[in-house]
């Protein structure tokens, strides 16, 4: 019989290994069995009339007037007898075994399924435990990614930074270097303006005083040889500092640097040839008590800061000598030691 569309009423299995083993169709349920499925070898005679043990079994028995169905067939066949020379049973423990190697095989599979069911759970629960720090980590991952960036930024500037204040410095320095040198020049120039001029200190003042009267006196008493018209411009200049109790000073300014300094070597002869009696108030008319005149040159701001530091820095140094020629300031400790010249206040340091 052909069994494409068979329906099956022992293993039900219609895969093609089957469909090639003999099977017998019931003349009651339609239904097909394979022979080892029923434990039969050999086809019945009628096989029309065949049927299968399930519908023997609901059949009556014959003879009986109750409608009792025959007995349960069993489809396995049950334990037969064993044959003459037939091989003998497997043993006891080679069934042992195999329960066991069964055993074995079912356990195992049933650990590798729980296994993988542990590592899933585990895997599982450790992903979402480690995703809140995964986000964490991303999150800080972006924070430096930032900051990075922004320090690379900073970086560049400050390289720029850096660079311009370089240049800056240097520029600055360019400056102030040539800011030294004008700043020299100025002085030299603002001195220069005064090279005509002498300055006459500590000459005593009166409200109706002629200051050109009271220098061509003095050039008289030092017996140099000066008129009103070498005299262009003669008057008292304010004080430095207020609070002093000191006579302003004159300033007069003469035709010619020649003449000054006639006027000034002319001062300086006299108070060397009469050491007990220096040009004083006594000499240009004035009564009373007598107080000391000095002739000094014109000095600029400037030069008459540093001639006053000069003179406190030898008091403090023992130089026994500080004079000024043309503007410019000299030192000297003793009578046989070289001359220094004072340019600035730096070169104070070299009087040591």
């Amino acid at each position: 019989m052909a069994g494409g569309d068979a329906r099956w009423g022992c293993c039900e299995s219609g895969n093609e290994a089957n469909l090639q083993e003999k099977f017998l169709l019931c003349s009651t349920c339609g239904r097909s069995y394979h022979y080892f499925c029923i434990s039969i070898k050999e086809p019945p005679n009628n096989i029309s009339a065949w049927k299968c043990p399930t519908c023997m079994s609901s059949a009556p028995k014959v003879g009986r007037s109750d409608s009792t169905p025959i007995r349960n067939v069993s489809m396995n066949r049950g334990p037969k007898r064993q044959a003459i020379a037939s091989p003998s049973p497997p043993s006891s423990s080679s069934k042992e075994n195999d329960i066991r190697c069964i055993i074995k095989e079912i356990i195992g599979e049933e650990l590798s399924e729980m296994l993988v069911r542990i590592n899933e759970t585990i895997v599982g629960t450790i992903s979402r435990e480690l995703e809140p720090l995964r986000l964490e980590m991303q999150g800080m991952r972006d924070s430096m990614s930032f900051m990075n960036e922004k320090f690379e930024e900073i970086r560049k500037k400050q390289e720029i930074s850096n660079e311009r204040i370089m240049n800056l410095e240097a520029e600055n320095a360019e400056l102030k270097a040539a800011m030294g040198g004008m700043s020299e020049r100025f002085v030299n120039l603002e001195q220069q303006s005064r090279s005509n001029n002498l300055e006459v200190q500590c000459v005593p003042e009166n409200k109706n005083e002629n200051v050109y009267k009271i220098i061509t006196q003095l050039a008289r008493v030092v017996k140099c040889e000066i008129s009103d018209k070498d005299i262009p411009h003669c008057t008292r200049v304010a004080k430095s500092n207020s609070s002093s109790t000191r006579p302003r000073s004159i300033i007069v300014q003469l035709a010619s640097p020649k003449l000054r300094d006639q006027l000034l070597a002319a001062t300086i002869h006299f108070n060397k040839s009469n050491p007990q009696e220096k040009l004083n108030s006594s000499h240009l008319g004035y009564a009373g008590p007598k107080s000391p005149v000095y002739v000094a040159e014109h000095l600029s701001p400037t030069n008459r800061a540093l001639h006053a530091a000069t003179r406190i820095k030898a008091k403090e140094m023992n130089y026994k000598y500080v004079w000024v020629r043309n503007g410019r300031i000299f030192v000297r400790k003793n009578e046989g030691t070289e001359h220094i010249q004072i340019r600035n206040n730096s070169n104070l340091s070299r009087m040591v």
